[in-house]
């Protein structure tokens, strides 16, 4: 599968950035992080809440194949429509600690756009431990399902 998520980690830094293009209008793009309906499809997980403003939260649920459910959730810092946002993330249950995430929203054409996520770990181990999972083969196919979905509604 091509990957054209790119994620860039320097040794030594407790943070990743993270860019990819779209085929995508920056509004339709934007609203796939803060619409729920959109989120439950090109995430595959249900959301339970999503408070989508500022001083907002969220919770997801999202449930394996042999049934075991995970959820994560966060607190919605900063919100500016088709622009940015800034949140919390933490995964329940796990080790891992919350990270920081700004998201950059940034139309290149009418049709297409450009998403920057700079993630800040709670250490420098802690993205190292992120870096050993499956972690970019992840994120490549959510975005891909997430251009797919969208697509379709342009």
């Amino acid at each position: 599968m091509e990957m054209k998520t790119q994620i860039h980690a320097e040794d030594g830094q407790q943070e990743l950035k993270i860019t990819r293009e779209f085929d995508l209008p920056v509004d339709l793009l934007f609203r796939a992080y803060v619409e729920p309906e959109l989120v439950e499809q090109w995430m595959g997980t249900k959301v339970l809440k999503l408070d989508a403003q500022k001083h907002g939260s969220y919770r997801f649920e999202t449930t394996d194949p042999k049934g075991n459910k995970y959820g994560f959730a966060g607190a919605i810092h900063e919100l500016v429509p088709e622009q940015k946002i800034v949140r919390t993330f933490e995964m329940e249950g796990t080790p891992m600690g919350v990270q920081l995430e700004f998201y950059y929203f940034e139309p290149l054409t009418e049709d297409t756009s450009k998403l920057t996520m700079h993630v800040i770990y709670e250490s420098i181990a802690q993205r190292d431990q992120v870096m050993q999972l499956p972690f970019k083969q992840g994120i490549n196919m959510a975005h891909k399902r997430l251009e797919e979905v969208l697509t379709k509604m342009k």
